[in-house]
């Protein structure tokens, strides 16, 4: 009996997913446990394996394609088994009962179905798709595309005999390789000049002056980004308390650690050490905003934002307070390693309590962040500067450090933060502090 494969929840804020590759075509056998499809989900591109078996009767997403969660990703069943009380809506656990193939079949040799057959073979043909490319619409159904994809077909030398000059299945599979030469020469001899090269995945659009721009589909990441940014800015009354700390001395130490240990310390690994340690010692900025009630977290741990091509992801360092400073550069790089493949899991970025954000190294002195929820607050951290300092009553030359720490007012006072940040500043100004 065939059985529908849903679009999976892979991730707690997951509400739809992007497929991004199947690793199996209709008709493929699968095994349980087979690779099915990487899906991209507002964190990560995840491997999704089948938990049945059968073969691949029905591809709901085409790849670049999103879907709600727990809608139809794949259908597997029988090879030959009728789908389509499955595709029109029934539910999985419903027996599919074949149609009457005699009346199917007398039907099928209409005038009108015989000229329609191959765009009614696949449910997608009686969709349509709007491309526009090289300053023209084309109109395509899904299927076509998919097929003139995995055929390296370009559509742009493609005729449409479906309805409205819409290019379906029968103009893939009538195409002839050798026509595409003298169309392409007919179509270079009209061109003045050569087109214009955009980035991939985007639409060239002559604006209202004439001038081009390009437009690019929002990631999963990118959505989800938006969505809980905005929900926090407009629902949390953030309040933002900066402080300013001489850094000679974590400098300092710093350079006598890394003569000795093996991993690499940064100065963002000495800025996770005080943070957590800090929070040890203030435990009510360990807090989560929960609506009706504050929680208090006992366990510390520290989300820390990296920033890759769709926008940022916060990887969790747990217990960041009993960790050892190597432990924590270790898991650090780590994770930024992880997130620039795209393969950081669930349990890397669930659990933070409290967040950071460091800028610094892009030569940023200062600036605010959004408060990461259900965190109560998050910390932005800008470069360390070099600047004339007043020290002993002479001016001297010193390295200074920005820190901001944005607050939600519904679960944290002024007082509160202005005392962690004095204990966070005390630390990193007598590094010592933290090896004891």
């Amino acid at each position: 009996m065939a059985e529908i494969v849903t679009m999976p929840r892979l991730s707690d804020t997951m509400t739809e997913g992007t497929v991004a590759k199947w690793h199996k075509k209709e008709g493929d056998k699968v095994k349980e446990g087979d690779l099915l499809a990487e899906i991209e989900t507002d964190k990560a591109t995840m491997e999704f394996e089948s938990f049945q078996e059968g073969v691949l009767l029905y591809i709901g997403v085409n790849e670049g394609e999103t879907a709600p969660v727990d809608s139809i990703l794949a259908i597997l069943g029988e090879e030959g088994e009728d789908i389509s009380a499955l595709i029109d809506g029934k539910s999985s656990d419903q027996p599919v009962e074949s149609k009457d193939t005699e009346k199917k079949a007398s039907d099928e040799k209409s005038p009108q179905n015989l000229a329609s057959k191959s765009e009614k073979e696949d449910p997608s043909e009686e969709d349509t798709e709007e491309i526009e490319t090289e300053g023209k619409r084309i109109k395509i159904s899904p299927l076509a595309r998919r097929l003139a994809k995995e055929k390296g077909i370009d559509i742009n030398q493609l005729k449409g005999t479906g309805e409205g000059g819409r290019i379906i299945k029968r103009d893939i599979e009538n195409f002839k390789p050798e026509e595409a030469p003298k169309q392409a020469a007919a179509e270079e001899s009209k061109a003045e000049a050569p087109a214009p090269s955009y980035p991939k995945e985007t639409t060239y659009t002559p604006g209202p002056s004439g001038a081009p721009y390009t437009e690019e589909p929002i990631s999963q990441m990118r959505k989800t980004i938006a969505r809980r940014l905005a929900e926090s800015k407009f629902s949390a009354p953030h309040f933002y308390l900066t402080i300013e700390i001489d850094m000679d001395k974590a400098m300092e130490v710093r350079r006598m650690l890394n003569e000795i240990s093996e991993t690499k310390i940064s100065f963002n690994d000495l800025v996770i050490k005080a943070a957590a340690l800090a929070l040890r010692k203030h435990p009510k900025i360990n807090a989560s905003w929960l609506g009706e009630k504050i929680r208090y977290n006992h366990d510390i741990n520290i989300g820390v934002a990296v920033a890759v091509e769709e926008g940022l992801l916060v990887p969790v360092v747990r217990h960041a307070d009993r960790k050892g400073l190597s432990t924590i550069a270790a898991e650090i790089k780590e994770y930024a390693q992880k997130a620039k493949n795209k393969k950081l899991q669930p349990s890397d970025w669930e659990g933070n309590t409290f967040t950071i954000s460091n800028l610094g190294m892009f030569g940023i002195d200062e600036f605010t962040a959004i408060i990461n929820p259900p965190d109560a607050c998050i910390m932005a951290v800008g470069g360390i500067r070099q600047v004339p300092v007043v020290k002993n009553g002479e001016i001297v030359p010193g390295h200074v450090m920005k820190v901001t720490l944005s607050c939600d007012h519904r679960a944290v006072d002024g007082a509160t933060g202005a005392a962690f940040l004095q204990t966070f500043k005390s630390l990193l100004e007598d590094p010592m502090k933290m090896m004891l």
